[in-house]
Order: structure tokens, then C-alpha cells, then sequence
């Protein structure tokens, strides 16, 4: 039995945690890649020796692609590769589709496909949701805002990298639905940073804690991985840095203001992440908020 090899070409922008696995899987699937470089040389060295090209520029991936994926840490990042001097509408072929990965916010990328389209190209978010583990495998969660035929064009690349992927409905929902998933995943980790200290502070050990909410209502998978670091001491079992959570906050603090919603959660959620990227935390990753919150409460962990 023959396979088809895809005839479309791919571009594909950061080669971070979550970009080189989605990479990997675009171009074991059969498409041809043409990927730009990360700071850190190894993600497009391992692309190349898969069969990928290294693109010299933005520019060059507008004009040579069918296709390209972002996945950049935020609006400020992923405004200056589309819509820059020497972004992807700088020079790009009628009809290219710009897939936006990152995790964004939704006014700018409305503003995005609004340029796209007065350019003959489209826009099209799709915010991940899971961890670099389920990126490599190729089952993350994808929210995808697109209209309903472009959605079925591109929901086959997608799903190269995607164990589920739902419409979240016109471009900029896939933002809109990502910021509230996190919303929910960060107010967690915020919440269970402060009941650790809590807990600490009353004499209850880390592991005693674990152990009562493991297998209980309260568990789940960001749980888990949380806490694979706090009582495992696993530094790598949940990579998502503090700076993104901070981030991530801000921009979902923006859309309540935006909407009108009075944030009193959201912003509490916020402060605990901005509190840590200010004490020069902001590389660390999510479950490393345990440590920031013991040490302002006077704890050793």
C-alpha cells in the first residue's frame, strides 16, 4: 500500500518546547518543512536531519510556503512576524494560511486576520493545550478559530500534531478559549502553591497532602505534574515558565477588563504570577510557584 505525500509546504516559527515536537510530527507526516531557527541550535539541527529545510527569513517562509505555524510566546512576538517590515504579509503568496499556535491575545489576532485578509491570506488561531510531552507524541489539544471551510483545510496539518481538536468558532475564539483553559490551569497552580504553604505552615507534610488528593474528586492531570516537582522533585515534568503564566494572566486580565467583567479571581491569579517573574523567577516553571510562595511566608521547601 502507497502513501500520499502531502503537496503542501510548511513553514514553521519557534522552535521552543512546544515547536519542535509539533515540527517533528509536520514533517514525519510527510509534509515538506521549511523551518526558521530557535535560539537554541539543537531543535532545527534534529529538523534538518529529519529532512526539513532551514529557512533564512520570515520573509522567505511568506513567500515560499502554503502554510505557517507560530508558535511564539505572545501578541508581541507573533504581531512582528506577521506584520512587520520583513513579516510574513510582507512578501507572501496569495492564498497563504498563517496557523497561530502561541498563545495570543484575541484583539490582536482579530486585528491579524483582519490584515491577513486585506493581504489574500488568512489567519487562522489554534492555541495547544497539554504539555511538550504530548506535543512530541502528537496528542495535544488544539482550539481552533476559523471559518468552517478554512477550518477543514487545515484541520489535516493540525492534526499531525493533535490527539483532539475542537472550533472554538470565528478567528480569535482559539485565543479567547485558550486564555480561559488557563485561566483555570494557572488559578490551580496559584491555589495550590497557597494551600501547600498553608499546609506547611500547620504542620502538614507535602506528601500527606498528595497523598489525600491523589485518586480524590480535587485530582486531575495538571495536578499531577504539578506535583510530580513539589514531591518528586521532578523540575522538568510540567515546562511552562512563570514569565508565560504571568503572560497569559495579564492578557486574561485585559480581556475581562475589555468585556467589562470585574476580575477579582483573575487579578489574584495574576498578582501570584507577577510577584514571581519580578523576584527575577520568570524562567522557572509553574510548579516552582510553591517555592516563591514558601519563601515570601518565611518557608524552607
Amino acid at each position: 500500500m502507497t502513501t500520499t505525500r502531502p503537496s503542501q509546504t510548511i513553514g514553521f516559527i519557534g522552535l521552543g518546547y512546544m515547536g519542535h515536537g509539533m515540527a517533528k510530527n509536520i514533517v514525519e507526516a510527510g509534509y515538506g518543512l521549511h523551518a526558521l531557527a530557535h535560539t537554541r541550535r539543537e531543535a532545527i539541527d534534529d529538523l534538518v536531519a529529519r529532512g526539513a529545510v532551514e529557512a533564512s527569513s520570515i520573509r522567505s517562509l511568506g513567500r515560499d510556503c502554503d502554510v505557517v505555524v507560530l508558535c511564539l510566546p505572545g501578541s508581541e512576538q507573533v504581531e512582528a512576524a506577521v506584520a512587520g517590515p520583513d513579516g510574513l504579509l510582507s512578501e507572501a503568496r496569495t492564498g497563504l494560511v498563517i496557523i497561530d499556535a502561541s498563545t495570543s491575545d484575541p484583539v490582536s489576532t482579530r486585528r491579524l486576520a483582519d490584515l491577513a485578509t486585506a493581504k489574500g491570506a488568512t489567519l487562522v488561531d489554534a492555541p495547544l493545550g497539554r504539555t511538550p510531552k504530548e506535543a512530541w507524541e502528537g496528542t495535544l489539544d488544539s482550539m481552533v478559530g476559523a471559518e468552517d471551510d478554512v477550518f477543514e483545510a487545515v484541520r489535516p496539518l493540525i492534526e499531525t500534531w493533535s490527539g483532539r481538536i475542537i472550533r472554538t468558532g470565528e478567528p480569535g475564539s482559539g485565543h479567547t478559549m485558550k486564555l480561559l483553559n488557563n485561566f483555570l490551569s494557572l488559578g490551580y497552580g496559584a491555589l495550590y502553591a497557597e494551600a501547600l504553604a498553608v499546609a506547611a505552615k500547620a504542620g502538614i507534610e507535602a506528601s500527606t497532602f498528595h497523598g489525600v488528593i491523589t485518586g480524590g474528586r480535587m485530582d486531575c492531570g495538571f495536578y499531577q505534574t504539578f506535583m510530580q516537582y513539589v514531591v518528586g522533585g521532578d523540575r522538568d515534568a510540567h515546562k511552562f515558565t512563570l514569565r508565560n503564566a504571568h503572560k497569559d494572566t495579564r492578557y486574561l486580565v485585559s480581556m475581562a477588563n475589555n468585556a467589562g467583567i470585574a476580575s477579582h479571581i483573575a487579578s489574584a491569579v495574576l498578582n501570584s504570577y507577577a510577584t514571581a517573574d519580578a523576584m527575577g523567577r520568570g524562567g522557572d516553571f509553574v510548579p516552582m510557584l510553591t517555592d516563591v510562595v514558601a519563601e515570601l511566608n518565611g518557608l524552607k521547601r
